[in-house]
């Protein structure tokens, strides 16, 4: 995996705030692969609850994770009850890493 702990922190903290203590992290895509280079960050994001506005709640958690990080492309797709699941959900469930 290539995040360092420092970004784990910063994610899983933002993730926190907005989603709520409960939710879950993973990191899929190219980011997962240490012998890979470059590469946005790609986050799943697991809820329990449903989430009144999951396209704000995204932005806001890019939006926090760039202003602690830096500039740099991510990715977020929610997995909430009540939003439509999609083969790219699965693929992050499969073969993404939790934090």
């Amino acid at each position: 995996m290539r995040l360092n702990q420092h970004e784990i922190v910063v994610i899983k903290a933002a993730a926190a705030d907005i989603f709520g203590k409960e939710a879950e992290v993973r990191l899929f895509g190219t980011r997962v692969d240490d012998a890979a280079r470059g590469g946005d960050i790609d986050l799943m994001v697991t809820v329990t609850q449903p989430v009144d506005n999951p396209a704000w709640d995204c932005a806001r958690l890019e939006g926090a994770i760039v202003m602690k990080l830096g500039e740099q492309k991510i990715d977020v797709l929610l997995e909430a009850p009540m939003l439509k699941r999609f083969p790219i959900h699965e693929t992050a469930s499969e073969k993404g890493t939790l934090l």
